[in-house]
């Protein structure tokens, strides 16, 4: 196990830098320093000692990849691929346009994004697990049926109007909650409320389906025709056998999940103007700092690529048998 989760590490290695190294040449190459003063700066202050001074005072006035000007290590290291793209490996992101450090930023709107992020998670793998487990039992009934015909209309149904419907009945028609916001503390809860419903709901159609599929394909296997050939009953078989086999391929779709939730939601953060990673994120690509976008890029592959190791290993929790070479 050690062996294997070293290995993986060593491969995802190369996977992140070439991450990094298609992030830098679409900030630095497609789009040059000398852009990105101009969008910061504006159509009517640029002037070519104006574009001067702002890279000047960022940083972005050096060359590149090498630095011939300079000496001993200073000719790699005195480049804008080192300054702004490898420091990202030792979690030194800079600091943002508007001069606030990034690391501490990102570490004050984890707990924000966590609180809307985890409770939907797990509320919504109870909800979406136990109706997919309704309708695999009672499949081919007309509870079935209908089952799947409102988890396919709820699929199809875009997010942003389960928000936009949420806001309008919850909080402006009834005032049950508030419409946006957010409040430190044990108040944190008023404002928590309905973005996590709508999370939660939002979700369901696609992945109780997605569940119950796997369901049915466990249930039409030997193993279970040969538990019920011994008498055993269908619900002693379904929740005692097709529940645990379909454990491991549910848990490739929840485990790679879970690093992802640091990030938070770019939508529901918006709307509901909670100062989370995902409004963090979005109010930087309006405002065009890409400093901040750069690093919110880099953290979320370092997470997805956490997500498919964690999958690998969750596997052995499941079925003992599994070993990796």
């Amino acid at each position: 196990m050690l062996a294997y989760l070293v290995r993986r590490l060593f491969y995802a290695l190369p996977i992140l830098i070439g991450v990094n190294l298609i992030t830098f040449a679409l900030f630095f190459i497609v789009n040059t320093p000398d852009d990105m003063a101009r969008l910061q700066l504006g159509v009517k202050r640029v002037t070519p000692e104006a574009i001067v001074e702002w890279k000047r005072a960022r940083g972005y006035d050096q060359p590149l990849f090498v630095n011939f000007a300079a000496q001993g290590t200073g000719v790699l290291t005195q480049t804008i691929f080192f300054d702004k793209s490898l420091r990202l490996f030792v979690g030194d992101f800079g600091r943002a346009e508007d001069g606030r450090d990034i690391t501490r930023e990102i570490a004050s709107r984890m707990g924000p994004s966590l609180a809307i992020a985890l409770p939907t998670f797990l509320l919504g793998l109870f909800v979406t697990v136990s109706l997919a487990l309704l309708l695999a039992f009672f499949r081919a009934t007309a509870l079935d049926v209908w089952g799947v015909v409102l988890c396919v209309a709820m699929m199809s149904i875009s997010g942003l109007f389960y928000i936009i419907g949420g806001q309008f009945f919850f909080a402006k028609m009834l005032r049950l909650v508030p419409i946006s916001g957010y409040g430190a503390g044990l108040d944190a809860w008023r404002f928590l409320v309905l973005p996590v419903l709508i999370g939660v709901v939002a979700g369901i159609g696609a992945s109780a389906r997605w569940y119950r599929t796997i369901f049915l394909e466990e249930v039409g296997k030997d193993y279970v025709r040969t538990a019920r050939a011994k008498g055993l009953s269908e619900t002693w078989v379904f929740f005692r056998h097709v529940l645990k086999n379909a454990l491991i391929p549910i848990l490739t779709g929840v485990v790679v999940v879970i690093p992802s939730l640091f990030m938070g939601s770019l939508l529901t953060e918006s709307f509901f103007g909670i100062p989370g990673l995902g409004s963090y994120t979005i109010d930087a690509i309006q405002a065009q700092d890409f400093a901040v976008v750069r690093a919110m890029v880099f953290i979320g592959s370092v997470l997805y690529i956490a997500g498919l190791i964690l999958t690998d290993l969750s596997y052995t929790l499941v079925d003992p048998r599994i070993r990796f070479a």
